[in-house]
């Protein structure tokens, strides 16, 4: 019989517009993996480029479904936090986090708080301290360049990028408490952009890249987080997973540009599962 794995996914809901659990959900599922979810909030759209959104609060709710599932003695082989909305939110997943971590659930946290060297207009200043919290539990830290320098408080730094600059903010990511960090948006020409990781244990660092696509398309950071915890829970070597993910994450960017649709609504992942469960079975 063939273990089946199980991770929960802890982010909001969008209804329309590819991000967050409407990402997570499908995405992990079709790497093999039983996802469970615990909803943060729930939007109509997503908050980029849309007005008029509806937003609902779940706070309340993420403690009472934690307290049943521990009724059930359910088992959680990670937990992946992505959007969070709120300080209080931080301190009640760090709260999960003590109660699952030493049960042997691998921590994997997305620190999402912003981009293009600004934080996200729903954040306030504090907030990066918060999610300190978080990333110091976390075995997986997967935050983008401009939530990097937030959590290790240097001031943004427009790229292309040096190697060895790349290499000090992910071994100071890691002096924060994670084993394995996992940092995107990384560039060192006009012409690739990818991401670049590190291991701990093994003192080593690795590079991803592929042919880098102009402008900007929302939900794609939730794209590539997902394909990491799909790969990683698939026993993929980091490595080899940041690759995997770079190239999945491209080739959803490249069909939603060919097919000319708004950007607004995420990209077209759905068309790439198939190959991307494939690249998996290695």
């Amino acid at each position: 019989m063939v273990y089946q794995k199980r991770v929960a996914a802890i982010h909001d809901i969008s209804c329309c517009g590819r991000c967050s659990l409407t990402v997570a959900l499908p995405i992990i599922s079709a790497a093999g993996i039983e996802t469970s979810v615990i909803p943060t909030a729930i939007l109509s759209t997503h908050t980029g480029g849309f007005t008029g959104y509806t937003f609902r609060d779940l706070t309340e709710d993420i403690m009472p479904i934690i307290s049943h599932w521990e009724s059930l003695n359910l088992r959680l082989d990670a937990l992946y936090t992505g959007y969070l909305g709120s300080i209080r939110q931080i301190d009640i997943i760090s709260q999960i986090f003590d109660i699952y971590k030493p049960k042997g659930t691998k921590i994997i946290v997305d620190p999402v708080m912003g981009d293009n060297g600004k934080l996200y207009a729903s954040f306030s200043e504090d907030f990066p301290k918060g999610m300190i919290k978080l990333c110091k539990k976390a075995d997986i830290l997967i935050p983008n360049i401009t939530e990097a320098l937030f959590l290790i408080g240097e001031p943004y730094k427009e790229g292309p990028y040096t190697e060895e600059y790349i290499i000090s903010l992910l071994k100071k990511l890691a002096s924060i408490g994670p084993e394995q960090v996992v940092l995107t948006g990384v560039y060192f020409d006009d012409k690739n952009l990818g991401a670049a990781c590190f291991d701990k244990n093994t003192n080593s660092v690795n590079f991803a890249f592929a042919d880098r696509i102009e402008g900007y398309y929302h939900g794609t950071g939730d794209v590539f987080g997902s394909a990491i915890v799909a790969a990683v829970m698939n026993s993929l070597p980091l490595k080899d997973a940041i690759q995997t993910a770079v190239d999945f994450t491209v080739g959803c960017i490249r069909r939603t540009k060919d097919a000319g649709t708004d950007k607004r609504y995420g990209v077209n992942f759905e068309a790439g599962l198939a190959e991307f469960a494939r690249s998996l079975l290695r």
